[in-house]
Order: structure tokens, then C-alpha cells, then sequence
């Protein structure tokens, strides 16, 4: 069954919604706020994502961005807002489609059915290896390993941890400033670059053979970082 996601600050239209996808066989959950459809992103795991722009707290785009910061879920804005500038802001944050309400059922479920046919599922990848380095995402275990010694684990803190296993994550693409402080620290973040140069510091010493030319974990000046592998 597939799962939507609805997030919409209006009762009614929730409830609209959830009336009309349950009666043709979705399984739906409801978030009435920002925060609440990031944390049901992350622990439903949605199928589609169904999402106004105009919430309480923090709006559609940064919804967009923060879900975007980890996962591929097909996004489909629905929202009153008309004017082509919003259409742009929520498609180049990562929505994939753009309805305006009013809207018809059938024009948003068939929306909704062409996001899930271009979806592409992400690769589960568990391990990530690299000569002299691997990742275990699904054991959160980092090892290093130096001249065909034998393996040793490195100890991260829970910080240090996250930001890895993000650019781990998004092996070979350069993951911003603004996701990687969204998805550590929470969507209240995105301007703090001092955090992640004091954190990025401390994985290289970790890490890299040699710090200050770092191999794995490059810096873009001024846009983010990389994991090279």
C-alpha cells in the first residue's frame, strides 16, 4: 500500500484529502506543522509527500530542504500560493511537482502518480570503502586502516558521527552547508559554517593520514563538502 504524507496546516483539508486517498487504497499520515513532517518523514517513511507551503513554524521550503537532505521521496507542493516565484523556490529546493489550490482529485492523484513513476529508489549501500577507509552506516562504525595493517575502529563522537555518515551517505556530491547543518543540528540551522569548521577539523585528525591535505572528506570553499571515495 502506498504511503502519503499530507502535511497541511488547514483541518479540512487534511481531512479532505485523507478521505478521498484512503478511499482509492492510500495509506495516509497527517502532519499539521513543519516540524511535524519532518519528523514523520523520517520515522513513517512515505511513499509521496503531499505538502502546502503556508505553515505555522517552519514553511514548505524548509520542509523541502530538510527532507531533501536525506531522502529522494517524491514531493508535490499544493498550495494557494500562485506566483511563479514560489513555483521556483519549492522546485529548485527539490519539490518535484507544483499544484495550486483549488485543485482537482483526479489532477493531484495523477500528479501524484507520475512523481512515484520517476521516483528512483536510493541504493541501500551499507558499507562504504575506500583504500584505508570504511564506513559501516548500518553498524555506525568508522575503521581506518594504514599500510595493510589490520583494521582499527575510530571512535567519533555522536556529532562528528552524523556529519560522516551524511557525506557518506552522498558519496562523490558536494552536500552544502545548509543540509549538512539541517540534518545535524535540526532545520533551526543553516548559517553556522563555524560549527561545521570546527567539527570537520576534528574528523580529519581522526581520519585523514594527513590532515591538512585532506583525501576523503574535501572542502568546497563557500558552498559545503565532499566524501571522495
Amino acid at each position: 500500500m502506498t504511503r502519503v504524507l499530507v502535511v497541511d496546516d488547514e483541518p479540512q483539508i487534511r481531512r479532505a484529502l485523507a478521505i478521498n486517498l484512503r478511499a482509492r487504497g492510500y495509506e495516509v499520515v497527517e502532519a499539521p506543522t513543519g516540524e511535524d513532517a519532518l519528523v514523520a518523514a523520517a520515522d513513517r517513511h512515505p511513499d509521496v509527500v503531499v505538502l502546502d507551503l503556508g505553515l505555522p513554524g517552519i514553511d514548505g521550503i524548509e520542509v523541502v530542504e530538510g527532507i531533501r537532505g536525506w531522502s529522494n521521496v517524491p514531493i508535490v507542493v499544493l498550495s494557494v500560493r500562485d506566483a511563479e516565484s514560489d513555483k521556483v523556490a519549492a522546485l529548485d529546493a527539490g519539490a518535484d511537482d507544483y499544484v495550486t489550490k483549488p485543485f482537482g482529485m483526479d489532477e493531484l492523484l495523477a500528479r501524484m502518480r507520475a512523481a512515484l513513476r520517476r521516483a528512483v529508489p536510493a541504493p541501500e549501500e551499507p558499507v562504504v570503502d575506500a583504500e584505508g577507509l570504511r564506513i559501516d552506516l548500518a553498524a555506525k562504525r568508522v575503521y581506518r586502516c594504514d599500510d595493510g595493517d589490520e583494521e582499527d575502529e575510530v571512535h567519533l563522537t555522536p556529532t562528528e558521527w552524523g556529519l560522516v555518515e551524511v557525506l557518506a551517505r552522498h558519496r562523490g556530491k558536494l552536500v552544502s552547508q545548509k543540509q549538512l547543518l539541517q540534518e545535524v543540528w535540526g532545520p533551526a540551522y543553516g548559517t553556522e559554517a563555524n560549527y561545521l569548521r570546527v567539527h570537520m577539523a576534528a574528523i580529519r585528525r581522526k581520519l585523514e593520514p594527513d590532515p591538512g591535505q585532506p583525501r576523503w572528506f574535501v572542502t568546497e570553499p563557500g558552498m559545503g563538502y565532499r566524501l571522495e571515495v
